[in-house]
């Protein structure tokens, strides 16, 4: 992932006195009657054809006392044979700020009968990137039928004496019948908070209310179920929602003064923990020669900075642990470069340090990731600047740079952090910029294959591939830490479903993994039976092998929500196809082409009489198509099936 942590970050949670309220009594958990009419039920007519509905949703969240709590309870009516996997639930939480308590769970059976669950919870790993690890209590109620209502009750712990931004999801991946949220926001007498709400794709005139309690409540009924979609940009950005967001330090309403009193705070505490530019001269002269060109100096700086050790990269330690590894704190650039190690976001900061000693005129910016959510300013929320990034200018450029994004090469940024806003920091509160969306050529998968075809059908050979730019970059995060075994495998799978059919595939070297300046090269073995179809007298040869992937791509003929690719990138293949002895070619596919707006296809098919020669290109410089344009796009991936 592209967030990075930091002491210095703007952070999404307030730390609060000691002082902890008395909460008021929350809603005393356990399992509500069910109505014959539930229990009855088979079909749901606002949702035809669903596997399964949700009855009845309810989230309480308590802030009013610290440390918070938020009760979830849930009935879900199954109505097909699909709609059994409801009974398999995963409750995902992130260990850094929470966990889930009080589990229980039942089942009860179309003829009202009940089976409680009785086993252990499990927890696992969902993700672990960047030093943040995302767990889930799994379980699986017992004797789920079709027409078995499920029922489970937990709640959420924050951690510690911290105050959270709440949400209130309203939508869900089935239809909801009805759905309660309230809210018992903070109070203190000793400190002054505000509490800001937005909320969005809720219905007509309905909107979160408080009451003489200051209780919020929202209550909602018939929610159609969220549609999920390839492609489609981050959830959140498209879900029913309302979002609470505590305040402490920034109550102007006016975005412009908002972010300039942000700013000048931000960029303050950056200044404290740069330091002076002269500490960080000594270190520089040993990196750079005076006469190196501008670029050099930069690229012999960033890849220093690269080499420390980046814990961000690390599962995240406890206090206790970091003591008994003696780990030292950071509090500047200089104890970072002392001690050899910081976090992706301390490693951006002390190059953004070095090149300012090396004369170079340089800022520091905060830019809000893509990953998760489409950044507004006009929303006045921090938080939501989350990642920084290093802005240099140089021969009347502006250039993006951040060492700190693991495995990132020089001169690119994490995809999450291209083509976004950011806050460029200085003393006035910053400037607005927008960082750059890089091109398609620079994030390659060129796939190089020297193929024969038996007479039984079955194509084997050997298969070069080699990854540039992000698609280097995520491959060696996704198995960052891991084994020789564990990365062959990973490969290995990667080829495999690029391709139709069984085919089998073994890596023959040992990829450059930790240079990022290097392009990602794996070589394999690959055989694929049965390739070739017989139709009478002739064999019909697919021309292009690694088309497993592109198959089912914008298949529907309807689209509800944008489409988002996360990165442009080009895929190019060069394939030759040797026949049988005795074989000979006797017509191939007329060369193709194709091109929309920031699209482009084509495919050649060269006649050898005895062997075939193919090359394929596919690049897409788009991120983000309204849903209006996805006739045009979907045409234009139709006909790349189609060649």
């Amino acid at each position: 992932m592209s967030v990075k942590r930091s002491p210095i970050i703007p952070c999404c949670i307030l730390a609060l006195s000691l002082t902890i309220l008395l909460s008021l009594p929350s809603r005393a958990q356990g399992f509500r009657p069910v109505s014959e009419e539930e229990l009855k039920m088979t079909s749901e007519l606002q949702a035809p054809g669903a596997p399964a509905v949700i009855l009845f949703r309810e989230v309480d969240r308590d802030d009013y006392g610290l440390p918070s709590r938020e009760e979830n309870y849930v009935r879900i009516k199954v109505l097909t044979e699909e709609g059994r996997k409801y009974g398999n639930l995963n409750l995902e939480f992130d260990r850094a700020y929470a966990n889930i308590v009080n589990i229980h769970a039942r089942t009860i059976k179309p003829d009202g009968s009940i089976r409680e669950f009785k086993e252990q919870v499990l927890e696992r790993t969902v993700v672990k990137a960047r030093g943040l690890s995302y767990l889930a209590k799994t379980l699986t109620l017992p004797d789920v039928q079709v027409g078995s209502i499920l029922e489970y009750y937990y709640t959420v712990t924050l951690v510690g004496n911290l105050l959270y931004r709440s949400h209130w999801i309203v939508d869900d991946e089935l239809f909801t019948r009805k759905a309660k949220f309230t809210l018992k926001p903070y109070q203190s007498e000793n400190r002054q908070m505000s509490l800001r709400r937005s909320w969005q794709g809720l219905p007509p005139g309905l909107q979160p209310i408080q009451g003489m309690d200051r209780l919020f409540t929202l209550e909602v009924e018939d929610v159609p179920a969220f549609q999920v979609e390839d492609f489609m940009p981050p959830p959140i950005e498209l879900r029913g929602r309302v979002d609470f967001i505590y305040e402490d330090r920034y109550f102007e309403r006016d975005p412009d003064a908002y972010w300039r009193h942000v700013g000048k705070d931000w960029n303050e505490g950056l200044e404290a923990f740069l330091g002076s530019p002269k500490a960080m001269e000594k270190a520089v002269s040993e990196m750079i020669s005076p006469n190196d060109p501008p670029e050099t100096k930069l690229r012999r700086i960033y890849g220093r900075v690269q080499k420390l050790r980046n814990t961000s990269l690390e599962t995240q330690k406890t206090v206790q642990e970091q003591k008994r590894d003696k780990e030292k704190p950071v509090k500047t650039v200089e104890d970072v470069w002392k001690h050899g190690y910081g976090t992706g976001v301390q490693l951006t900061w002390l190059y953004l340090a070095l090149l300012r000693a090396a004369g170079f005129e340089a800022y520091g910016v905060w830019v809000s990731s893509r990953r998760d959510y489409f950044f507004n300013p006009k929303t006045m929320e921090s938080r939501r600047l989350n990642a920084n990034v290093v802005l240099v200018k140089m021969n009347g450029k502006d250039v993006y740079l951040d060492p700190g994004a693991a495995f990132t090469p020089f001169g690119m940024l994490t995809w999450s952090e291209t083509g976004t806003p950011g806050l460029c920091l200085n003393r006035e509160g910053g400037t607005w910029i927008k960082t750059t969306l890089p091109r398609s050529s620079e994030s390659r998968v060129q796939r190089t294959a020297t193929l024969m075809l038996t007479d039984t059908g079955t194509l084997q050979g050997k298969v070069t591939v080699t990854f540039t730019g992000l698609a280097a970059m995520y491959n060696r995060l996704e198995v960052h830490g891991a084994d020789d075994v564990a990365r062959r495998k990973f490969l290995e799978d990667l080829i495999k479903g690029e391709i139709p059919g069984a085919p089998e595939a073994e890596l023959t070297n040992k990829p450059e993994w930790d240079n990022p300046e290097l392009p990602l090269i794996a070589e394999f073995n690959l055989k694929v039976p049965d390739w070739s179809l017989s139709a009478g007298k002739r064999t019909v040869v697919p021309t292009a092998i690694f088309s497993a992937t592109e198959r089912y791509v914008f298949d529907s003929p309807h689209r509800t929500h944008p489409v988002y690719f996360r990165y442009p990138y080009e895929k190019d293949d060069d394939v030759t196809v040797e026949l049988p002895s005795g074989w000979q070619v006797s017509s191939v596919p007329t060369p193709q082409t194709r091109s929309g707006p920031n699209l482009a296809y084509s495919l050649k098919v060269e006649n050898g009489r005895t062997k075939l020669a193919v090359s394929r290109t596919l690049s897409v410089d788009e991120f983000l198509l309204e849903a209006a344009s996805y006739p045009q796009l979907r045409d234009f991936f139709q006909a790349v099936r189609t060649a």
